[in-house]
């Protein structure tokens, strides 16, 4: 079992409600079947920044000023900082992608501070958050970033920046743009609630709860034929990377676990800034390779407590979240 587990939060959070540090949950089990809820629910900063794994800080954790008092990648401007996109309708299949973060001026920021191991983390999802894209970018003197990516289906996309600045005092940031793939869209149902994914032979099991409000711990077990897989590799300095992607809106969460390993239990704390359907994200390495368990949640479900894992159907989800690296 993982110790040492903080909270990477959103980048916004309901100040009445998240003004105070909450305590990891202590009940694990299946996350729980979902229930109709409603999208877009803003909420503003949680004063407490916590770190994240090995002392770093945590993605999308954002600003405290008014006008970032939304989750994470909802903007495409924040604390005089914008995602500018240069390729904002890519080709279906492998292009290139380009783009920059620009500041108040319109110059082109070409300084970043390093975390986990990149100066900028860039995500690309598709709208109905079938297929999931992590990717590491290179930047140009000039400030332009620019990375392969494989959009494998026409229609709508979001595309994350998360990062943040070397300017004296800057705080984390996420943004979001929308990207546009041109063709017939045929949009997929968002994969059904499962507790356990499978990907390349590996299964994923996600025990936990994720509630709105409330900090609650999420615990990913690797197994491999059978058998607990206890030697994961750490990947940009952590056993494992969490994002989570809320339906509708595509808010954006991203958290790390601080301390553990290496395996078979990968473990986080996580809140959720409202009520609704999310779909996790789980990056994990072995024998040199990344892999990522994708899942669908349900943040404020009721009524229903929560089982031990071992009772859930072992249903997996194959192949339901694409993934690539740069």
């Amino acid at each position: 079992m993982n110790t040492g587990v903080k909270i990477t939060a959103f980048a916004a959070a309901l100040a009445a409600t998240f003004g105070t540090a909450y305590g990891v949950g202590k009940a694990v089990g299946p996350v729980e079947e979902p229930q109709k809820a409603g999208h877009g629910e803003h909420a503003a900063q949680d004063p407490q920044k916590k770190t994240g794994h090995e002392g770093h800080e945590g993605h999308g954790e954002g600003a405290t000023t008014a006008a970032s008092s939304l989750p994470g990648g909802l903007q495409v401007s924040q604390d005089g900082y914008t995602l500018a996109l240069e390729t904002p309708t890519p080709a279906v299949g492998r292009s290139t992608l380009k783009f920059s973060i620009k500041d108040a001026s319109g110059k082109k920021v070409t300084a970043f501070t390093t975390e986990h191991g990149k100066q900028l983390h860039f995500i690309v999802a598709s709208r109905d958050l079938n297929t999931f894209r992590h990717l590491h970018p290179v930047k140009a003197a000039d400030g332009t970033w620019s990375v392969d990516a494989d959009l494998p289906a026409a229609g709508g996309y979001k595309a994350f920046a998360d990062f943040k600045p070397a300017a004296p005092g800057a705080k984390g940031i996420t943004l979001g743009a929308d990207l546009s793939v041109a063709g017939a869209y045929a949009p997929k149902p968002l994969p059904a609630v499962a507790p356990t994914a499978t990907v390349d032979g590996y299964q994923v099991r996600l025990g936990g709860v994720l509630d709105p409000g409330r900090a609650g711990e999420l615990k990913l077990t690797v197994t491999k034929a059978g058998k607990p897989v206890t030697d994961l590799e750490p990947y940009l300095g952590a056993y494992g990377h969490l994002v989570a992607l809320r339906d509708g809106d595509l808010a954006y969460l991203h958290v790390h676990p601080n301390e553990g390993g290496p395996g078979p239990d990968v473990s986080f704390t996580a809140t959720a800034p409202s009520a609704g359907t999310y779909r996790l994200f789980l990056d994990f390495q072995h024998e040199g390779k990344v892999r990522t368990a994708a899942f669908t949640v349900t943040a404020g479900a009721t009524g229903k407590a929560p089982a031990p894992a071992g009772d859930e159907a072992d249903e997996a989800g194959h192949g339901a979240a694409g993934h690539a690296h740069g």
